[in-house]
């Protein structure tokens, strides 16, 4: 419970702006300003105790305790690595990134790329940090973290062998920005063996909240070339890399020195006059550092003596350290993809550039609530989160029929946190989305899921490419002005997980998630002392005698007698918990007993839950899923958004996820007596309530 209210206060203040760059989220609600002004007061050298340096930090598997990889680390602060430690040495520069052993490579070129726009650098490296003014041995650095800014501390001990860094550091020796920003990334993740493997396209969204495209070098677009020049002029991050097709090819090197399965950033592209023709070029660096390639237009390749002296002068620098140049036919022929990260973001494939409008949804695949899995479940995919986007401005330069103007959007479903499960044996989801048209006699509803029936009758019109493993997959559509519906998934039901939809377009949308109404309708009969049947009275009367009220220890008696004669109900009765939960419903004098008509009252209203609850349970197991418990919900007059079906999934479902006739019961009689308190206290209908501190826990505790 104190969980759910934590997260409400946090929504409140993402609300109020916290989580961008100039407000980030403080991670772990580590604040560098204080903890660095404690240090500095007390004359101590900060010990990160969220992130130790010890085993733990290094990793989970093979940098775990019992790895021979993490046998002789020593952490050590760079105070004790050089006599003279710098934080940035003549500014940021690509130099100062030399891979070590960690297969982190594709955060090294994005690492590199973040170098060549300092202010970019400047949001993900907080300037004013340095081994000599203020050093209290603490650090920290800025991510973007699906859909909010974090700022991460870090102590400075860093895992050294043999009295040097062993994984990322400077060509210097005495630089250790990159290194701390490592480090940093490594807790944001939980451990600097979590880094292992991914995606230069991950890094980039991390440093800087763009969009990422992807594009098959074999299916290269003819413009390719003018959108990697109108990317690099954006200041976008690219990074390229040759796909592996066995175990034996990872990190193996080809005849002209290329990686395979390792993470390239591309840095440049100019045309130069070459044989009397133009030659497009394409600048690459290998975060390693050393290893280049040799074929044509590499650093002392033949080809560089044929153009103009000055073009060779200004791009050709035959330096070994890890960029080089190569033909653009030689680059979609040698490497696999291209990855681009718009910052802005921009439309790189029109001819203006132009600001996305950006949508932001956060939510969860929930087991056994909103955990439907994709279309191949047909009884289970309309329980998914559904959100729905509005295209009401066709693009300036749309390409569609004149009767039919389109919208340019990117959507891309990301999913949270995996590499922090990975220490728990959790991989990457397999995730997709579909999108659907909205008919005209839907479009008014949006207070609960849409329902299954309408995807049985309905086909897609747009979806991503493939259900895929990966932290992201991410489509520009172009779609005709309308209503849309987005039901992101994973491939296969049951499978819990966060993630976060963002939807960019051209022209401003309207957005909203369904099912995010709350409010209730339940049955409430009416009935006086004339309504009570004699045979009901004469039960009651004999069983509370003189006492003329009933308590919750007699109404479990009466009712499970009554449950008893339905031979059409498998129960094995209500709980005394559920019997006062029924008490707190109907007891409006505040005795914490029911009299005559409180209790027929009450009958009333189990009996059309009885009514429910068979029409839901509709293989007569005695019990519901989770998602025919959503559907009875409704039935029962219920809307209710995602994050209160999740309350419930936790609070009632049994280890099979499954609700009996008695939780089902309680879940009624709680949200009824809910709604009812809310109602009561609110008395000028405001849709919010104020209570002290004492009457919180006093309508809470009933």
């Amino acid at each position: 419970m104190s969980g759910v209210a934590a997260q409400v206060s946090k929504d409140r203040a993402v609300a109020e702006g916290l989580g961008t760059n100039k407000n980030p989220v403080k991670y772990l609600n580590q604040d560098f300003e204080e903890l660095r002004a404690q240090c500095l007061s007390s004359k101590v050298l900060f010990k990160d105790d969220q992130f130790p340096a010890c085993v733990s930090a290094l990793g989970y598997k093979d940098l775990g305790p019992n790895s021979p990889k993490t046998q002789g680390i020593v952490w050590k602060r760079p105070t004790d690595l050089c006599p003279k430690p710098q934080f940035i040495v003549d500014g940021a520069t690509r130099g100062d990134i030399c891979q070590g052993a960690l297969g982190d490579c594709w955060l090294l070129a994005a690492i590199a790329c973040l170098t060549l726009d300092q202010n970019m650098l400047g949001r993900v490296v907080p300037e004013k940090q340095s081994f000599q003014e203020n050093y209290a041995g603490i650090f920290h650095f800025q991510f973007w973290q699906y859909g909010e800014w974090v700022d991460v501390v870090v102590d400075d001990r860093l895992p050294t062998k043999d009295g040097r860094l062993l994984f990322v550091h400077s060509d210097e020796g005495n630089e250790f920005w990159s290194a701390l920003l490592e480090k940093a990334y490594a807790k944001l993740n939980g451990s600097y063996e979590a880094l292992t493997g991914g995606s230069t396209i991950e890094g980039f969204e991390d440093f800087t909240g763009g969009i990422s495209e992807l594009y098959d070098l074999k299916k290269a677009p003819a413009d390719l070339y003018q959108i990697i020049q109108k990317a690099l002029k954006a200041e976008s991050l690219l990074g390229c890399s040759i796909d592996i097709t066995n175990a034996y090819d990872r990190e193996a090197i080809t005849s002209q020195k290329l990686v395979k399965g390792h993470a390239y950033s591309v840095t440049g592209a100019e045309e130069v006059t070459y044989k009397g023709g133009k030659e497009q070029l394409v600048r690459i660096r290998n975060p390693w550092g050393q290893v280049e390639w040799t074929g044509p237009w590499s650093d002392e390749a033949p080809e560089w003596n044929s153009i103009d002296p000055k073009e060779k002068a200004a791009l050709d620098k035959q330096a070994n350290d890890g960029e080089f140049w190569m033909a653009y036919s030689d680059f979609i022929k040698q490497y696999s993809k291209l990855e681009i990260c718009n910052l802005t973001p921009d439309t790189l494939t029109g001819n203006d550039q132009q600001k996305w409008n950006i949508t932001l949804f956060g939510s969860n695949w929930v087991r056994g609530s909103s955990a439907g899995g994709c279309l191949n479940y047909p009884g289970t995919f309309w329980t998914n989160p559904q959100f729905r986007i509005k295209l009401e401005e066709p693009d300036d330069d749309h390409d569609g029929a004149a009767h039919e103007p389109c919208c340019t959007a990117i959507v891309g479903l990301m999913q949270k946190n995996r590499r922090r499960q990975k220490k728990l044996g959790e991989d990457l989801l397999t995730i997709g989305y579909t999108l659907y048209k909205v008919p005209k006699e839907l479009q008014n509803q949006t207070d609960v899921n849409i329902s299954k029936d309408f995807f049985q009758k309905n086909q897609s019109v747009a979806r991503s490419d493939a259900y895929i493993n990966t932290r992201e997959v991410s489509k520009r559509l172009k779609l005709p002005v309308g209503d849309y519906l987005i039901v992101p998934s994973t491939f296969e039901p049951f499978k819990a997980g966060d993630f976060c939809l963002r939807v960019f377009s051209e022209k401003a949308a309207k957005s909203l998630e369904v099912g995010d109404v709350v409010k209730a309708d339940p049955y409430e009969p009416q009935i006086t002392d004339k309504d009570v049947p004699d045979d009901f009275k004469n039960l009651f009367e004999g069983l509370v005698g003189d006492k003329g009220e009933i308590t919750a220890k007699d109404i479990q008696t009466i009712l499970n007698k009554l449950l008893a004669k339905r031979t059409d109900l498998k129960s094995n009765g209500f709980s005394l918990t559920t019997c006062r939960e029924m008490v707190s419903l109907m007891d409006m004098d505040g005795t914490g007993t029911l009299s005559l008509v409180e209790f027929n009252t009450l009958w009333i209203k189990i009996q059309k839950y009885i009514e429910i609850f068979l029409k839901r349970d509709e293989d007569k197991s005695g019990t519901m899923d989770a998602h025919e418990m959503r559907i009875a919900l409704q039935d029962a007059g219920f809307s209710l958004n995602n994050k209160i079906q999740e309350s419930i999934t936790k609070r009632y479902t049994s280890d099979d996820m499954t609700i009996n006739f008695d939780g089902f019961v309680a879940c009624m009689t709680r949200l009824e007596t809910l709604f009812k308190m809310f109602k009561i206290l609110d008395k000028e209908s405001r849709g919010k309530i104020d209570l002290t501190l004492p009457e919180w826990i006093r309508t809470t505790l009933v």
